[in-house]
């Protein structure tokens, strides 16, 4: 089963859980202070996807295993849950209520739809299985090396949140040599069928390109009562860079009657 951060509802109420499911490189942890803010009436899961964090590493890494593994949470928390994904768990999450619908109330989906796309993630891959991990003491340390082929400082920041320093030696908490393997299928959609009739949020960064117009058929397709919301100033990683608007979003749609 995948690793899990449970987070306990301050004042309980009979609303079902809230399934977190993580982008690609990110973790449980990732998303600990929204997963805090949330959890006021309801009990928030964050899982660490697999080959992620501390989930199993597996041999493969596809959006219907994916979507098996929050089944397999989700049964164990009580039979139902309100699920949200951003990308990468965006898509798993969006497999899992195609097609396991008795698990999921309500569907949140952050900055992505159910198409192949072709920001391929391998480059990032590389940077990481690159960096020299011997003798490192600090954080900084692995910063400065890994900024000699990744510039991006905020890209470092994230993606250094995986590195273990306390093990011996340092290790990365990501399966990075099959999620290179697989990038294909997780940069893809697994043409996944079925309709979701649920109530369903596609929340987006109004500067990503994640999700287009000619997107909407297809997810109207698949998810009829979904409703589209933009975060203003907001990209991709728009939970991090508007923290408090994505809380908010989410909470009224969840809460709604």
């Amino acid at each position: 089963m995948l690793n899990t951060l449970i987070h306990r509802a301050e004042s309980p109420s009979d609303a079902p859980p809230l399934l977190i499911a993580h982008g690609l490189f990110g973790s449980a942890r990732n998303w600990g202070v929204i997963a805090r803010r949330l959890a006021t009436t309801r009990r928030v899961i964050a899982v660490d996807m697999r080959n992620h964090g501390e989930s199993p590493w597996t041999d493969s890494h596809r959006y219907p295993d994916m979507a098996e593994d929050l089944a397999e949470v989700i049964a164990a928390q009580g039979g139902l849950a309100d699920v949200m994904g951003h990308s990468m768990g965006g898509k798993a999450a969006m497999v899992l209520a195609l097609t396991r619908p008795d698990l999921v109330r309500r569907l949140v989906v952050a900055d992505i739809a159910p198409v192949a796309y072709t920001h391929d993630q391998t480059r990032n891959v590389d940077a990481m299985r690159g960096l020299d991990l011997t003798a490192l003491a600090t954080r900084g340390d692995a910063d400065r090396r890994l900024a000699e082929v990744l510039p991006d400082a905020g890209l470092r920041a994230f993606f250094l949140q995986s590195l273990d320093l306390r093990a011996d030696p340092p290790r990365w908490r990501l399966n990075l040599d099959l999620l290179a393997a697989e990038m294909a299928h997780i940069i893809g959609w697994p043409g996944t069928e079925g309709r979701f009739d649920g109530r369903a949020l596609f929340l987006t960064g109004e500067t990503s390109d994640y999700v287009r117009p000619e997107h909407r058929a297809t997810i109207q397709r698949l998810f009829p009562a979904a409703r589209f919301a933009e975060l203003k100033g907001a990209g991709h990683w728009l939970h991090a860079e508007k923290p408090r608007a994505f809380e908010d979003t989410v909470r009224a749609f969840l809460d709604a009657a």
